[in-house]
């Protein structure tokens, strides 16, 4: 067989020839709503990687994009990567402390910026330690004012540059293309470098019909931000298969997610849950048109069974939850029906779409714990561990690999049960996993219980220390507004649980709050939460 290198230079080739009138659709202001085709977008990218070349862009150099979903943050999804350059995408919901950690620890020299975030880097920029050159993004005709040197505005370099700048065709397909940093939960964030080979071959997974089933007929509303795992690799499957895109651009709100997916025909959307149950309040409150709609994937974290069956039988949209890590690409599985499961009751169906799901083909998983491999019975508990062509195999410098990687695995920290029929469910992380009198209780699987009650918003469970049963699981609650927080309801919520689970499971307590803190992703942040609920306990 022909041995033809796999690079995302053939993504833009491909969509500029087949499909050179379909569109970006890329809003980067309240009033500013981009429309360009990929013929269009073709040439700018070429003419990127002209520009970032001659301020000293080479094979292998670190270029940081911090900035929100649009076309230009598209373009440097392929004009860096496609040149041998790795685009690092960088979160810009960390602290400032750990951004200037990514920064210098990936030795970005070049950071592109978008205008309204400008001020934030302006501030760091005395601790970045390699940036030479800051490009700044956006619709002005003028570089802010600063004090920095070396600072260009993005479609300036653009009119400068030329067109017909050519792709290298001979990269390795295993050189590195893009980079992200991990959220940090714990410690500074890890860096997880992507290859062409791995991306591209991710990018045909989310086309598989058991996968997001993406094609070229459809329009996609990646509202996952483009610095959390390449917004999921979404992004770089829509160029390769010519689908149209819809990006909501910086300040966004469900309003406006609301706004696009009707005004546009939007036929895929991706986020987290926070996300989504931001949107159903907006649509409960000022109904819309989804019937384009043909599927919401959620992932992230747990997505609550109400959360899907409203969406799912009062909206008519299907709603699938995924699973994926930064270091994953991250999809590694999702709740598709297998044939097996039409027989299935509505019931039945819902806890299956609430699982994680169906693992990916071209990837191998399976569960351990301490007395090794784990029985795939539904029940037995253990360590996820996940290989394949896009999975990482390492940190990028950073001696905490030795505890994720080995035997060739990646030892993801999740655990889970696999039902008979293959089909993965997340009980919790290693670091959550509550340990009662030598057995464990999933707090995710409370979680979800809790908030299938109508008058709850947000649960997050966590172990609290036990005399005798070593810990013991609390429950946290937000209710939704208007909602009375008292001793009636903290009864009701507890034997609401009841009758789900064994009675050892059941919290001790249950304590309402007004917020439950989050990761910059949208995860529930339990180390954060423990801390606060040790010190309100301190208190009382």
């Amino acid at each position: 067989m022909m041995q033809t290198p796999l690079l995302l230079s053939s993504f833009i080739r491909r969509a500029e020839q087949f499909f050179p009138d379909k569109l970006i659709i890329s809003r980067t202001s309240p009033d500013v709503i981009h429309r360009i085709p990929y013929r269009e977008f073709a040439k700018r990218t070429r003419k990127l990687a002209d520009a970032l070349t001659k301020l000293g862009m080479t094979k292998g150099m670190k270029v940081g994009s911090f900035a929100w979903n649009h076309h230009r943050h598209l373009e440097a999804y392929f004009g860096v990567p496609s040149t041998g350059a790795i685009l690092h995408m960088i979160n810009i919901r960390l602290s400032p402390e750990h951004i200037a950690y990514v920064i210098n620890h990936a030795e970005d020299e070049i950071l592109l910026v978008d205008e309204d975030l400008f001020p934030h880097v302006e501030k760091l920029a005395p601790y970045l330690k390699t940036v030479k050159h800051y490009v700044v993004m956006g619709d002005q005709k003028e570089l802010p004012e600063t004090s920095l040197e070396n600072v260009h505005l993005y479609e300036e370099l653009l009119e400068q540059a030329s067109d017909a700048f050519e792709f290298p065709q001979d990269l390795d397909e295993n050189s590195p293309a893009g980079m992200c940093y991990t959220s940090a939960t714990t410690g500074n964030p890890k860096g997880v470098v992507y290859t062409h080979r791995g991306i591209v071959l991710h990018s045909y997974a989310l086309g598989l019909a058991d996968a997001m089933g993406m094609q070229e007929k459809d329009v996609i509303l990646p509202i996952v931000p483009m610095f959390h795992v390449n917004a999921w690799g979404m992004p770089f499957a829509a160029v390769f298969f010519g689908t149209t895109q819809v990006y909501a651009g910086p300040g966004f709100d469900p309003e406006i997610i609301l706004d696009l997916i009707e005004q546009e025909k939007v036929t895929l959307t991706a986020g987290v849950p926070t996300i989504w149950f931001a949107v159903l309040n907006a649509l409960e409150k000022n109904p819309r048109d989804l019937s384009s709609l043909r599927a919401i994937v959620c992932g992230g974290s747990a997505s609550p069974k109400g959360l899907i069956h409203t969406f799912q039988e009062k909206y008519k949209v299907p709603f699938y939850v995924g699973y994926g890590l930064t270091e994953t690409s991250p999809l590694v599985s999702l709740s598709v029906f297998t044939s097996k499961m039409e027989k299935l009751s509505d019931e039945e169906k819902l806890d299956v779409r609430a699982m994680q799901g169906l693992t990916m083909p071209g990837l191998d998983v399976k569960l351990v714990n301490e007395d090794g491999d784990v029985p795939w019975n539904g029940e037995t508990m253990g360590e996820l561990l996940v290989r394949g062509p896009w999975i990482a195999s390492e940190y990028y410098k950073d001696e905490r690999t030795a505890n994720a990687f080995k035997d060739g695995w990646f030892y993801t920290g999740d655990i889970a049960v696999m039902t008979e029929d293959g089909y993965l469910k997340l009980t919790d992380r290693t670091a959550d996993l509550i340990k009662s009198g030598g057995e464990w209780i999933s707090s995710v699987d409370l979680e979800n219980a809790l908030m299938t009650h109508e008058d709850v918003f947000e649960a997050a469970v966590i172990a609290v220390p036990h005399e005798k049963w070593q810990e013991r699981p609390l429950a946290c609650v937000v209710l939704h507004e208007g909602k009375t927080a008292d001793d009636e309801k903290k009864k009701e919520l507890l034997t609401y649980l009841e009758g789900q689970f064994a009675s050892w499971w059941i919290p001790d307590d249950l304590i309402f709050m007004e917020e439950i803190p989050k990761t910059s992703v949208g995860k529930f942040l339990k180390r954060a939460l423990r801390d606060q609920v040790t010190e309100k306990i301190g208190e009382n």
